[in-house]
């Protein structure tokens, strides 16, 4: 592959990655303006989305120096919207800077794992890490919020049995399921198979930290936390089993 179509292919994916982005927070603004979508689901959505997009990154990009330029822009970009309140849909009575961390944490693990040019990509383990936080902490929000009957408290932060079960569920479910599809795929080439058995006690192992992580976490630092013990947890497993 030519360093010119690959140059060119980075612009594709910078110009793809900031549009999806603003589409995304458009999308987030208009159910709530639209369709009077509660600014608690809305963020959720837009964080999923957000999340969602390491495998945007992994498609269109073949440098991870290049790549993980529109993650770490956010940060920033989070960090003003938070502080301005500029985008309603991101708003709500108890908004903590959680964005500014989740966007740290996707740039921290991709600039550490991410390697598409080898020898050995273990960019899994941090889309691992993401996962969890994707899609464990935003079920775990909305369950807790809309059945949590049995609180707990540790420190300042308060949540439910039942939004830890579902964190529990949901990122021990992504973490296996990225672990075992994505190695050897499309979108990550050079990264070794694990396994079925290998990738389902990293999952299960990480994903019990990962909920512990997010339940002793202070408001908003589990975006934070959870990435980073999840991909930690994987790292050692997968390398020490």
């Amino acid at each position: 592959m030519s360093n010119d179509w690959i140059g060119y292919s980075d612009f594709i994916g910078l110009a793809a990655s900031y549009g999806y982005a603003i589409a995304l927070l458009l999308f987030g603004e208009a159910l709530g303006r639209v369709f009077h979508v509660q600014p608690n689901l809305t963020r959720k959505i837009i964080h999923v989305g957000a999340g969602m997009w390491v495998f945007g990154i992994l498609l269109l990009f073949h440098r991870w120096e290049i790549g993980i330029v529109p993650f770490a822009t956010f940060i920033a970009v989070n960090y003003l919207l938070y502080r301005y309140r500029i985008v309603g849909a991101m708003d709500t009575e108890d908004s903590s800077p959680g964005t500014v961390y989740f966007a740290i944490s996707v740039t921290l693990l991709f600039a550490l794992l991410w390697r598409p040019s080898g020898p050995v990509d273990n960019v899994p383990i941090a889309v691992a890490g993401v996962m969890a936080m994707t899609w464990g902490d935003a079920l775990a929000a909305l369950v807790g919020r809309r059945f949590g009957q049995h609180k707990y408290q540790v420190g300042t932060s308060v949540r439910s049995w039942e939004g830890s079960v579902t964190m529990f569920l949901a990122s021990t479910t992504a973490i296996f399921l990225v672990l075992l599809l994505l190695p050897d795929s499309l979108l990550s080439p050079l990264a070794i198979a694990y396994g079925v058995n290998k990738a389902l006690l990293a999952a299960v192992v990480s994903g019990t930290l990962a909920t512990l992580a997010e339940g002793v976490s202070p408001h908003g630092t589990d975006n934070l936390s959870v990435p980073l013990v999840t991909a930690a947890v994987v790292w050692i497993l997968i390398n020490n089993s």
